[in-house]
């Protein structure tokens, strides 16, 4: 995914602001602004709520308040006199919580306005507001205060695909000074109540009339309680506790503290990485029936939900950091294992799942159920995990656990993987309920000849290949661990990778396939897969060459990025997918860290375009064309994969590695182009080690190489 950082000159530490001017002249925005004009995002798990910057919720578009991919939010608008208040300005204080600032229309026979709107807006397993008008006039202001209100438990892929469901009722009545909602005639049990102590409830929602005095405020509480199969929520922030012991708070104090202190000289990445620590923060989706195993959800708005693939990629890019993450992710896909054949679902036994969704219409979702399997890659990815957290110092004694399950995994690639014997994973759907493309790329035409015609399935991908020589690496690395023998695991991992360069390279193109067909044809186009490749190692180190020359050649790299598909392709699209720092990581690997940089140059050039916020992907267009990135349309922001790439780019900036089962941690002399760094406080095993690096030298303390 191509994503990025932000530059500015001085040290910063990741809780910086970073609204300094960088060494271009920018002034780069302060991270606790949301820019006017654009929809505000709030997150907290799997919860979020779309508006406008205003804090309305507008049922036409996409817009909501959505729990458990259910909209139980469609229309939220703040009037105070029968007008609309005017934005101000927005201020954002945490992932899940923000201030709306607006001004309500002059009171009668006054030209200018007087009242002050301040909407403190926190979300949830629901949502809670606190309303106060601010009279700056020398009279008392009576007014009357309205929140227009909808609830249509509108699943949201009808969201999505802007077709919210017409077809269910929704029942509404007063109890008291609570207006309910609830859909009606279904078995999902779905509903919410609005609770707004001193209000009057109405045919458009809820009114109160109040008295602000001359140079004071008049304050008051909303709390919008969903329910699910007929339970309601707990309260998130509860109106008889402080703010900050709220479980979101807290959850996100203990994620602070926990990470370690980084101190980087380009300031524009000191913003970014405390933006992702943040987001990810924020993504975290925690299980109250598994405490500690929390997971990160992939992104919002549309992709509120474990997602194998994503989830997997981005713990791996924060182990370094934050291992518990990969802890968590790996257990609770390790539960969520397939156990059974379903066509489906195309769950399978062994396989690990592609998406987790929680809305009251699973009709909606892909195969028809909550669980859908329909990846090929995030099977080999969890052994990968696993084996990266063993590297990374998670202690063997909490990884033996997952060991049955990298087996399953394993077994499942030998068979249900490999359809037709031949060494090598496919992919073809099951029904015409799932996806057709079941990679990392898994848009209906992401897999086509140079001439645009599409692959026909099944399809074994390059990268896929690579992500399965790395599992057995992985598990051959969890051998030696446990007292056992990996050779045999190694041996096949070698004769794969034979087997890999032997199908897929192309030597009079220099570059591999970026897939093999059901005809097994080599799909002869120039692709971002193979940066992948490189990630895994699955590369013959005496064509790595070769392929980073491509990746880096006009056809590839837009000057801020890596494109997924070479211009010269057929279906090559600029407004589409482009992909970047897995190739970055996998060419560094190979020891070409000058192109590396070149690469990672380009990704902190394109974050000063995005304030410090990375989107899921960006377009294509050359930097000759258009000096700066253009977003793609339909990205995700805050998206967790995106929110790991800072953390990934400094440690490639640093060449940061480890193998602590073998007493091995390096670092190198930092690229010049991120400044002098300083790490405190990573944790490997059972000891806290600091990096220190600037462009003459690397220093590691608290750590004796064995």
């Amino acid at each position: 995914m191509e994503t990025a950082a932000r530059p500015t000159p001085d040290t910063a530490t990741t809780t910086d602001r970073a609204d300094r001017h960088d060494r271009d002249g920018e002034v780069a925005a302060s991270s606790a602004v949301v820019a006017r004009g654009r929809d505000v995002t709030l997150v907290e798990g799997s919860s979020f709520c779309v508006s406008d910057h205003a804090g309305a919720i507008d049922p036409g578009g996409a817009h909501g308040l959505f729990v458990r991919d259910t909209r139980v939010l469609s229309r939220w608008q703040l009037y105070v006199d029968r007008h609309p208040v005017e934005p101000l300005t927005v201020i954002s204080e945490e992932p899940f919580s923000c201030r709306f600032l607006g001004r309500c229309t002059p009171r009668p026979g006054q030209a200018d306005a007087t009242l002050v709107s301040e909407v403190r807006r926190f979300v949830g397993q629901g949502m809670r507001e606190d309303i106060t008008l601010h009279n700056h006039g020398p009279e008392a202001a009576g007014v009357e205060v309205l929140l227009q209100v909808e609830a249509d438990f509108a699943d949201l892929f009808e969201v999505k695909d802007r077709r919210p469901g017409g077809r269910r009722g929704v029942g509404r009545r007063a109890v008291g000074t609570d207006l309910v909602c609830w859909v009606e005639n279904t078995p999902e049990q779905r509903g919410v109540r609005i609770s707004a102590p001193g209000a009057q409830i109405t045919a458009e929602g809820i009114s109160f009339r109040a008295v602000v005095p001359p140079h004071g405020r008049w304050t008051t509480t909303v709390e919008v309680l969903p329910s699910v199969s007929g339970q309601e929520l707990a309260a998130a922030f509860p109106t008889d506790r402080p703010l900050e012991s709220a479980a979101p708070a807290r959850r996100m104090q203990g994620w602070t503290a926990a990470a370690p202190t980084i101190e980087v000289g380009h300031a524009g990445l000191a913003a970014a990485l405390a933006m992702s620590r943040r987001d990810l923060g924020a993504l975290r989706i925690v299980d109250a029936d598994h405490p500690g195993d929390d997971v990160v959800a992939a992104g919002a708005p549309w992709f509120m939900a474990l997602f194998g693939r994503d989830s997997l990629l981005t713990s791996a890019m924060l182990l370094p950091y934050m291992p518990e993450l990969a802890l968590g992710t790996l257990r609770t896909l390790a539960r969520l294992q397939g156990r059974r054949e379903d066509a489906m679902t195309e769950e399978q036994p062994g396989k690990i799942l592609h998406e987790v969704r929680l809305g009251a219409d699973l009709s909606l979702a892909l195969g028809g159920d909550s669980v859908y399997y329909g990846s090929i890659d995030s099977t080999p990815l969890f052994a990968v995990l696993v084996g990266s957290a063993l590297r990374w110092g998670v202690p063997v004694e909490q990884l033996r656990e997952l060991v049955p399950a990298v087996d399953r995994g394993l077994r499942w690639v030998d068979t249900y993987g490999d359809r037709d014997g031949d060494g090598f994973v496919e992919y073809q759907r099951s029904t015409d309920r799932g996806l057709v493309n079941q990679g990392w790329k898994d848009s209906f035409d992401a897999i086509a000849f140079p001439d645009g015609r599409a692959a026909r399935p099944p399809i074994a991908l390059a990268e896929v290949q690579g992500y399965v020589y790395a599992a057995l690496l992985a598990r051959a690395d969890l051998a030696d661990a446990l007292g056992a023998d990996g050779a045999p695991w190694r041996d096949r991992a070698a004769a794969l990778r034979q087997r890999f360069h032997d199908a897929f390279w192309l030597p009079d193109r220099g570059f591999h396939a970026m897939a093999l067909d059901g005809d097994k044809r080599p799909v002869e186009v120039l692709s971002s897969n193979i940066g992948h490749c490189l990630w895994t190692g699955i590369v013959e180190e005496s064509v790595a060459g070769q392929m980073i020359d491509h990746l880096l050649s006009p056809e590839m790299f837009t000057g801020f990025g890596i494109r997924t598909l070479g211009t010269e392709a057929a279906s090559y699209n600029p407004v589409s997918y482009h992909d970047t720092v897995l190739a970055a990581a996998g060419i560094a690997r190979y020891g070409y860290r000058e192109q590396a940089e070149r690469v990672l140059s380009g990704l902190l050039d394109a974050v000063g375009a995005f304030g410090g916020r990375l989107p899921e992907l960006f377009c294509g267009f050359d930097r000759t064309e258009l000096p700066v990135p253009v977003p793609y349309p339909t990205s995700c922001s805050p998206q967790a994969w995106a929110a790991g790439v800072p953390y990934e780019l400094l440690r490639i900036a640093v060449g940061l590695d480890a193998d602590v089962p073998r007493g091995r941690l390096s670092a190198e002399p930092a690229m010049g182009l991120v400044g002098s760094v300083r790490i405190d406080g990573l944790r490997l095993g059972n000891r806290t080690v600091s990096v220190h690096a600037d462009a003459a030298q690397s220093r590691l303390t608290g750590w004796t190489q064995g």
